[in-house]
């Protein structure tokens, strides 16, 4: 990306406020970039953690899984979810609630007696499951996040930065050839002058 300049002062005041601004901001995006990548991993450890978890509680179900046919699966229904918002270095992450559940009625007496600790079961394995679901969303949009922040510090440190440092430099030389240009040309004008004057006095 190649900096627009002109070789006057305006556009070096210009150039040198919008350097001022990057130099400024950049430790402070470099800082959300490193928070940024912390939240991933964090969010990432979580995810693992409710993994594992879900894959043990069904694992620890194996030995029943004979019994399960037997279940009514219409007993339990998620109804809904409710959920707030949280910012995690400024980015608007859902963070889950509540998991609102529907049971149907069902007779405790002709029904198996292990049907409530099986809606229970479901509750729990429907609860890790969502909260997976919400893990995954985080870790899209912490990463999406952390990308665009370290585009951007690439984006100043890389290009920004350095290009606006160039055409300042370029102005201040141009500015001072020409400077020096005019009082060199001014030293040949009153010089011509003098011998001028010397010749008329002669």
């Amino acid at each position: 990306m190649a900096i627009q300049f002109q070789y006057n002062k305006t556009s070096l005041q210009a150039l040198e406020k919008n350097l001022k601004i990057r130099v400024r901001a950049l430790p402070t995006i470099k800082n959300k970039e490193s928070a940024l990548r912390v939240e991933v991993k964090k969010a990432k450890d979580e995810n693992l953690k409710l993994e594992q978890e879900l894959e043990s509680r069904i694992a620890s179900y194996d030995k029943t899984v004979a019994l399960w046919g037997e279940f009514d699966l219409s007993l339990i229904k998620v109804e809904d979810v409710k959920l707030n918002v949280k910012k995690i270095a400024a980015v608007r992450i859902p963070v889950l609630e509540e998991v609102i559940y529907t049971i149907k009625p069902y007779s405790m007496f002709n029904s198996p007696k292990w049907f409530a600790d099986g809606i229970a079961l479901l509750k729990e394995l429907a609860q890790i499951g969502i909260e997976q679901v919400f893990c995954e969303e985080k870790i899209k949009l912490l990463e999406h996040a952390r990308k665009k922040t370290t585009q951007k510090v690439n984006l100043f440190e890389k290009v920004q930065i350095p290009g606006y440092e160039d055409a300042i430099l370029k102005i201040k030389r141009f500015m001072e050839d020409e400077e020096n240009l005019s009082k060199s040309s001014q030293k040949i004008v009153k010089s011509r002058q003098q011998k001028l004057k010397e010749e008329e006095v002669l």
